[in-house]
């Protein structure tokens, strides 16, 4: 029979949902079931509510594994667990990086906690990117604007964003060495909540989470003071206990991302912009240049212009080898022409 203590498990997150999975996936086997805590290169470790334990899996099975699934696990005494199989979450924050390939960020994951400094690491483009990640996973986001102690204009940049984002996600100002953090986040801290923070390096994810919890689990560096550029004090996504119930998840930083190709999750954060379409003058307005066009009228330019952007991005990861093969013909012939014009 499975081993797991429903009680202690849950306050690491576990869910009604995929305990029914584990007992279908377990049968008659005494196996433990346990939380996957940090990933690496060939191994992995889990936390059984009590403890963490290094656990060893199959390559097939290690290389889907992500921080935040759930597991059944052979139990060993001086030796690392079995990992045997893996969960199907009930999402997953993926990325896409510059070859296409998804990369799982985190699993099982209730709140995106979008971290942005109010130093050079601002930017309301990468915040939108961000955004479009935790839609594609149908995660809750929350925006939290660090470093508000340091930048004289913090109230200014807020409103900005709250006249900019839509839909409106809850946008906070934080200093991240203030034990009032706790407070102003407890919304999301309850015990079974997981809280994923994800940031460019230096944004001060691992100063945050280590306010959060109490204590100095993540080591933190300084920036350039050229641009705010951290130095990836944080290497790996781990999964750590915060004393108010919570399990938050750190990640290292990435300046650049794109999320999966979702046509739902960038409208799901591009709100505003589905909304006026139907107000368009043309059914198939593209908002560039068509008169009539109430996106235009109606969205900032540069808010317009990143859609723009990651819609392209989108239409290209949609796109087959011999449809790119093609675009990349096309794109040189009207390049010819223009310098023999």
């Amino acid at each position: 029979m499975l081993n797991f203590d429903f009680p202690r498990l849950a306050a690491i997150g576990l869910t009604p949902v995929l305990l029914q999975q584990a007992l279908a996936k377990a049968g008659d086997e005494a196996w433990q079931l346990a939380r996957v805590c940090r990933v690496q290169r060939d191994c992995s470790w889990v936390h059984d509510g009590d403890d963490e334990h290094l656990a060893h899996a199959l390559p097939g099975v290690h290389a889907a594994l992500a921080v935040g699934d759930w597991a059944l696990c052979q139990p060993l005494e001086h030796e690392p667990w079995r990992l045997l199989e893996r969960l199907e979450p009930f999402n997953q924050l993926v990325r896409v990086n510059d070859e296409g390939t998804r990369q799982a960020y985190a699993s099982n994951v209730d709140t995106a906690l979008l971290v942005m400094g109010l130093d050079g690491d601002y930017n309301p483009r990468r915040l939108e990117r961000y955004l479009g990640l935790a839609a594609a996973a149908g995660v809750t986001p929350v925006v939290a604007l660090s470093k508000a102690d340091l930048c004289p204009d913090a109230e200014a940049r807020l409103a900005e964003l709250e006249q900019r984002l839509r839909p409106l996600p809850p946008i906070l100002l934080l200093n991240g060495t203030d034990p009032a953090c706790r407070e102003v986040l407890r919304p999301w801290l309850g015990a079974g909540q997981t809280l994923v923070l994800l940031g460019s390096s230096g944004a001060g994810k691992s100063t945050l989470s280590n306010t959060l919890l109490g204590e100095e689990a993540q080591a933190v560096g300084g920036v350039r003071a050229d641009d705010s550029r951290g130095r990836h004090t944080t290497t790996a996504r781990t999964l750590l206990k915060c004393p108010d119930g919570a399990c938050i998840i750190d990640t290292p930083g990435v300046r650049t991302l794109q999320a999966p190709p979702d046509a739902g999750a960038l409208a799901g954060s591009f709100a505003d912009i589905e909304e006026l379409a139907g107000r368009c003058q043309f059914r198939d307005c593209s908002h560039r240049e068509e008169p009539g066009c109430a996106v235009r009228a109606g969205v900032e330019e540069d808010r317009l212009r990143n859609y723009h952007k990651l819609r392209r991005e989108m239409e290209r990861h949609e796109q087959t080898a011999l449809q790119r093969q093609q675009q990349r013909r096309e794109w040189k012939v009207r390049n010819k022409a223009a310098r023999q014009r």
